[in-house]
């Protein structure tokens, strides 16, 4: 699996912390990190947690990655940005009990993280116990057992009601304020990590003619 982190500005200080703490956590289970920034807070590519939620969708529609982790101070910003674009379904994690039901009864693609919030001593801890929940085993899974059939059921209908619910990404990108896009996409490593790993020829297409 290939795993995107995205920080946004107030909490672009934390990248490297976060990075780190991940790859520590999903390398040995033999996942990809790829990191796509806020790389620190004097970064010259500023996103805010909107174009996080741009960036989330453009690399989960695209292929380029299979699951993206990110948030802001609450990270109920990022969480809302990121769900409302289609493929992208989002959860609000902040403990590692949240993470293992949101994997094994939602099976979800994305998790939005509160960096700020209760982000004191033991915070990376906090995170490492929370990736370890998150990825220890195959999402879907359901939780508790008598309950896998409907809740994989609902995870189905879910996806069914957000392809009615939504347009596809082309289409969206191309209607949103351009520098807004443009700025979600202008990340220092952007390019070389994007275009080598975009499965989605429509989409790379229309990012090079964002970027120009």
């Amino acid at each position: 699996m290939k795993i995107a982190l995205i920080n946004e500005n107030s909490q672009a200080a934390k990248n490297e912390l976060i990075f780190q703490t991940l790859k520590s956590v999903v390398e040995p289970m033999g996942h990809e990190v790829v990191n796509y920034g806020m790389y620190s807070a004097e970064d010259d590519h500023p996103l805010t947690y909107v174009q996080n939620g741009i960036l989330a969708a453009v690399l989960l529609n695209s292929g380029a990655a299979d699951f993206v982790i990110t948030g802001c101070g609450t990270g109920e910003g990022a969480m809302l940005a990121c769900n409302a674009f289609p493929k992208v379904l989002c959860g609000h994690i902040e403990s590692p009990l949240d993470a293992y039901l949101f994997s094994q009864v939602n099976d979800g693609n994305c998790i939005a993280l509160p960096f700020a919030e209760n982000f004191g001593w033991g915070g990376e801890l906090n995170l490492t116990y929370i990736f370890e929940k998150l990825f220890c085993t195959p999402g879907g899974g359901g939780y508790p057992k008598e309950r896998v059939v409907p809740e994989q059921r609902n995870k189905k209908i879910l996806d069914e009601v957000k392809a009615v619910t939504h347009r596809d990404l082309v289409t969206i990108l191309k209607e949103l304020d351009h520098e807004l896009v443009k700025g979600a996409l202008s990340g220092e490593h952007f390019t070389k990590h994007f275009f080598a790993d975009c499965k989605d020829d429509d989409i790379a297409d229309c990012v090079r003619e964002i970027l120009k």
